[in-house]
């Protein structure tokens, strides 16, 4: 019986992934509830799903976290550049084209601030805890600019394994961060509006960031702000691993 089950289990193992992210989700909902904080829906959920992970590669040894169990093997293509870049597209399906021309210069204009701001500080950072390699440095802070252009540009400049899940952890731990604190400054900084959660999309472009924190200060936004937030992360892939690059070996010669 039990090896039916698991014989079951690794056909259908899609359908596995889709009910254990659909428990987790569950979870992350019932917890926020327990401590009357909504807005942090999505940064609880994306801290257990890294428990998990962190279990499934501690039991295994393997390096795809849960995926690893042949039975939740599935988690790995719900996790997989296609449904993510899907999931991240969807996001701008709502959006006013007409707010989208108004926001047009001023969400430009806070793409290239936020990308340069993130990778710089970054960067320093990085330098302040002994790193001087340009190759290091430069990976780390475009972790800085978002868990996704970290990888991007260390695969691209050669950078060691270990310097790039750092560069990983540095951009999830920002997008946690953000889904926390967004419900919390929305009013101070009048994020209310189209144009606003545009240029909040482009300072900060943590897709999955802004989405979770917009979702708390209201829905309407999303699109906006997932707008800039995912022009951002191409951006962001594109200049780091070149111009970024290039200044930092400048800066550190």
């Amino acid at each position: 019986m039990g090896q039916i089950l698991k014989d079951l289990f690794a056909t259908y193992s899609i359908i596995i992934g889709i009910i254990t992210i659909s428990l987790i989700i569950f979870l992350a909902n019932q917890i926020g509830k327990l401590l009357k904080e909504r807005q942090m829906n999505s940064a609880i959920a994306i801290i257990l799903g890294l428990v998990f992970a962190y279990i499934g590669g501690r039991l295994t040894g393997g390096s795809k976290g849960l995926a690893d169990i042949q039975i939740f093997s599935g988690i790995s293509i719900l996790g997989g550049s296609m449904i993510r870049d899907f999931a991240i597209i969807s996001t701008a399906y709502g959006a006013d084209l007409k707010n989208l021309k108004e926001s047009g210069f001023p969400g430009i204009i806070s793409l290239f601030i936020g990308i340069f701001f993130s990778f710089f500080l970054g960067a320093f950072i990085a330098y302040v805890f002994g790193y001087t390699d340009p190759v290091e440095l430069t990976t780390i802070g475009a972790g800085a600019v978002t868990f996704i252009v970290g990888p991007v540009t260390g695969e691209a400049l050669g950078a060691s394994s270990d310097v790039i899940a750092l560069s990983i952890a540095i951009g999830v731990v920002k997008s946690i961060l953000t889904m926390i604190i967004t419900p919390i400054i929305a009013d101070k900084i009048k994020l209310d509006n189209p144009t606003s959660a545009m240029v909040f999309g482009g300072l900060m472009g943590t897709t999955s960031g802004v989405t979770g924190g917009l979702v708390a200060v209201n829905p309407a936004l999303v699109p906006y702000g997932a707008m800039t937030a995912t022009f951002y992360t191409g951006l962001g892939s594109l200049l780091i691993p070149s111009l970024g690059y290039l200044i930092i070996r400048l800066i550190i010669s």
